[in-house]
Parts: structure tokens; C-alpha cells; sequence
């Protein structure tokens, strides 16, 4: 069993020390072969026929999974410093498994699954530190076409009120004072996630809709920050997406301290105070042909005294996309939405469990590129890094000492068919999941093959 597995569930408290081992060892063999359907993961029958009945046993609550993984991501915080809570919604698509009980409606009424709302804390380097919070529902098939009524509703009514427990969570689990940032994209542009109370260290960074009212002149948010005058430019790199390749953008900045006016739809409106905040415009004025420029407006309620300032802001804004990484990994890493299990309650346990092995995998990927000079012993067991060194015998460094992170994470990758050429950068998520099933099967076929060996015969007989 793998000592990282039991070092991050150490704080786990299911009320029975059986079930408690069994996650352990589920979570340990989902992660040794994230790409796995469960019963290649789990290899023999009795493995996964326990992997069922735990995700079936309803004694085991998602939440304390969570909490396990969150109390042990408080062990690691960084020295002090600001922290990104990345907050984002995916839908996982069931629609293939029509026996699956407990579903709601997701884009259309002939889509059905679970909607997943995660916080995901990250470092200012970019390193994902850790799931903090993840709200699992379903939509009731009732409401369907009813977002004319919703628009009525308070906040506290509808699922906007996702961002507000999100950002709740994550200030109750931070420790007092330590300087923390919320950062989401458009879907959090709303009143009430602004105005919510918060101490003096906890800000938001969110991206905005231009047509927001604000006291001035030109009383639209977009027009009053785009005709403040440009502070700078800096470089970007921009993200690959499907259909788009990795690239660096120049963006122009501009940044202005405006007054946010109440929207003229919330049901208190006569009851709300203007927001004073600072919004951070960074446009790229010459794409390359064929791409859409970037076009980034921001409100944060970090003030923003000088250009350096709206540098961090946009970097940490440039930083949100890995949480859509997370659920990526969780979908096409962990393929979660491959599983059948007979009801939803079912695949909220196991969402609760892949939510480790996803956060594992991404976490791999960044610490190695943040920081490769580390020692690849606080990941990988003696026998994983040694199995390495066998299958890149030329690379490896003196017997016995085990290689740094970077260059381990490197094998691994190219275990999954990363190329390693100077051109191709840092591996990425992708071959790191096809690698570390690649490594298991390696390290299986290592300790077989330790087990059955004839004794080794000293001196005479």
C-alpha cells in the first residue's frame, strides 16, 4: 500500500476502522491506474466487488472523505502568502447509463447527471495545493424552463448560492489571517457574491460582463475602464484548449477604482449600498490570424495602487484555468463518467473518492514544473523510483539515490509517450495518467518477479 495514500486519508473518520482501510486501499489502486475502468484498477475480484459496496454502503458520506482531504491539505500550506481558492462548475454526463437512479436534467431535458461546484486551492506558483470544497446536485426535471422565475429568486434560492458557500467554506477552513483570493470566471458576476461579507484579507477576483452600471460618465463598466488610459503591456501564455494551440498573448493594461451601482432586478434593491471596487481591463490587441483575441474584464476588491499591481491581478486571474483542468482530469483522467453505478447516491461517493486521485495527478504535474529540483521520494515508494531507474538506465543518477522530482515526473511521462523533445516543453496531465498506469504494471511485474526469486546462496553447503 502507498504511504502517500495513507499519509493524505490520515485524517479520515468513517466510524469504522474497516471501511476506513478500504478507501485507503481504493483510493491507492484508482491511483496507481487512474485511466483503469475499477476492475482493471482494483485487478482481482474480491478488490472490486469491495470497491462496489463501498461506494453502496451508506454509512460512508461523501463529506467525510472530503474533510479528510481537506484537513490534510492544511498540513501543507505554503509559508505565508497569498493563496488562490479557484472556484468552477462542470456537469458529469450520465446520459449513456439510462439504469442510473436519482439523476437530474443537465443542458437539455434528454442529458442526465450530477452538476459538481469545486474550490481548489492553489498556491501563487500555480501549484494545486488541494481540494478544499465540492458541491454535488442535481437539477429537478420540474424547473425545467422556469429561469424567468429564478431571476425573481433570492440568492439564497437559487444555485448561484454555490459561489457564496464556496467562498464561506473556504474562509472557515483557512486558518485566521491568512491572506486568500477567490477567483472565478463570469458565471460568478453577481451583486450578492460582492457584497457578502468578508474580513480585510479575504478579496475577490472575478471576471466580469462589460455592461455592469457603475457611477460615471459612461455609466457601463466596459466603456468607463476601456477609456482609461493603457498602463503597460505584458506578456501571457495562453492555455491550449481544444482547437486552439498553447501561445504567449501581449495584453494591454488598464485598471480603474469604480463604483458598482445595485443591479436593477434584485428583489432588495432598495436595500443595497454601491460597491466600491477596482476593475482590471487586459485586452490583446493583435491576436495571431484565425484566433480570438483575449479579452479579459476583471473586478477584484484588492486595490490596485499601480501597474505591478494589475500585473499580479491578471496573472492570478490567468491562473483560475486549473480548475477546469481539475474537472478535466476528473472526467478524461479518472473517466468518472464511464462509471455504472446503479444511483446518484452511488456516484457521490465515488466522485468523493476519484476527488483524490484527480487532485494527485494535477498536483504532480505543477509541483514538478514549480519545483523539479525536489526529491521524488515524497511521491513515489523506493520500488516506483527504482523501476524507473531501470527502465531509463542511461538517465539515471548514482545507485541507490533516488532522482528529483522533475526527472521522475519526466519518466513517468514518457511512459505515457511524452517525447521529451526540446520543442515539446513539460509534460502534461494527460501522459502523466497514461504513464502511472504504465508504471504500476511495471512495478507489479518488479515485485512479482522480487518475490519468486530463488534465495541467494552464501558460501558452501
Amino acid at each position: 500500500m502507498s504511504t502517500w495514500t495513507e499519509h493524505e486519508l490520515r485524517f479520515l473518520d468513517l466510524g469504522d476502522a474497516r471501511l476506513e482501510e478500504r478507501a485507503v486501499q481504493l483510493v491507492d489502486a484508482l491511483a496507481a491506474r487512474p485511466e483503469a475502468s475499477v476492475p482493471q484498477a482494483t485487478v482481482s475480484w474480491a478488490a472490486t466487488k469491495a470497491a462496489y459496496r463501498f461506494w453502496d454502503n451508506d454509512r460512508v458520506d461523501p463529506q467525510d472523505l472530503y474533510d479528510a482531504q481537506r484537513d490534510s491539505l492544511l498540513t501543507r500550506l505554503p509559508a505565508p502568502g497569498p493563496l488562490l481558492a479557484l472556484q468552477d462548475t462542470t456537469d458529469l454526463n450520465f446520459t449513456a447509463h439510462p439504469r442510473t437512479r436519482g439523476l437530474g436534467y443537465l443542458g437539455r431535458a434528454t442529458q442526465h447527471g450530477l452538476w459538481v461546484h469545486s474550490a481548489l486551492l492553489a498556491d501563487a506558483d500555480g501549484v494545486p495545493l488541494g481540494l478544499l470544497h465540492q458541491h454535488v446536485w442535481t437539477r429537478d426535471p420540474a424547473e425545467l424552463g422556469k429561469r424567468q422565475d429564478r431571476d425573481r429568486k433570492e440568492t439564497a434560492d437559487k444555485e448561484s448560492q454555490r459561489w457564496l458557500d464556496a467562498q464561506a467554506a473556504t474562509h472557515r477552513a483557512l486558518p485566521p489571517g491568512r491572506p486568500v483570493i477567490t477567483v472565478a470566471d463570469r458565471e460568478a458576476d453577481f451583486y450578492d457574491l460582492f457584497a457578502a461579507p468578508r474580513a480585510a484579507y479575504q478579496h475577490l477576483l472575478i471576471r466580469v460582463r462589460s455592461r455592469r452600471r457603475v457611477r460615471h460618465e459612461l455609466r457601463l463598466l466596459g466603456a468607463a475602464v476601456a477609456a482609461s488610459p493603457a498602463r503597460g503591456q505584458i506578456r501571457v501564455l495562453v492555455s491550449r484548449q481544444p482547437g486552439r494551440p498553447a501561445r504567449a498573448a501581449v495584453l494591454t493594461l488598464r485598471f480603474l477604482e469604480v463604483v458598482l451601482e445595485p443591479p436593477a432586478n434584485h428583489p432588495r434593491r432598495s436595500q443595497l449600498r454601491p460597491l466600491p471596487l477596482t476593475a482590471v481591463l487586459a485586452v490583446e490587441e493583435e491576436p495571431p490570424p484565425g484566433q480570438k483575441p483575449l479579452h479579459w474584464l476583471l473586478l477584484t476588491t484588492r486595490e490596485v495602487p499601480d501597474f505591478a499591481a494589475a500585473v499580479q491581478v491578471v496573472r492570478y486571474y490567468s491562473l483560475r484555468w486549473l480548475v477546469e483542468r481539475y474537472h478535466f482530469t476528473l472526467k478524461s483522467g479518472c473517466r468518472i463518467e464511464e462509471l455504472q453505478l446503479e444511483t446518484a447516491d452511488r456516484l457521490r461517493r465515488a466522485l468523493a473518492t476519484y476527488a483524490l486521485v484527480a487532485w494527485r495527478l494535477l498536483w504532480l504535474t505543477y509541483q514538478a514544473r514549480a519545483h523539479p529540483e525536489g526529491s521524488c521520494t515524497t511521491v513515489l515508494e523506493a520500488d516506483e523510483w527504482q523501476v524507473l531507474q531501470q527502465q531509463f538506465p542511461a538517465e539515471a543518477v548514482a545507485a541507490g539515490e533516488a532522482p528529483s522530482l522533475g526527472q521522475a515526473v519526466r519518466w513517468i511521462a514518457r511512459l505515457g509517450g511524452f517525447l521529451a523533445r526540446r520543442r515539446d516543453g513539460e509534460p502534461g496531465v494527460q501522459v502523466l495518467w497514461r504513464g502511472l498506469r504504465r508504471l504500476a504494471d511495471l512495478v507489479t511485474g518488479w515485485r512479482l518477479a522480487q518475490a519468486h526469486a530463488p534465495p541467494t546462496v552464501v558460501g558452501n553447503v
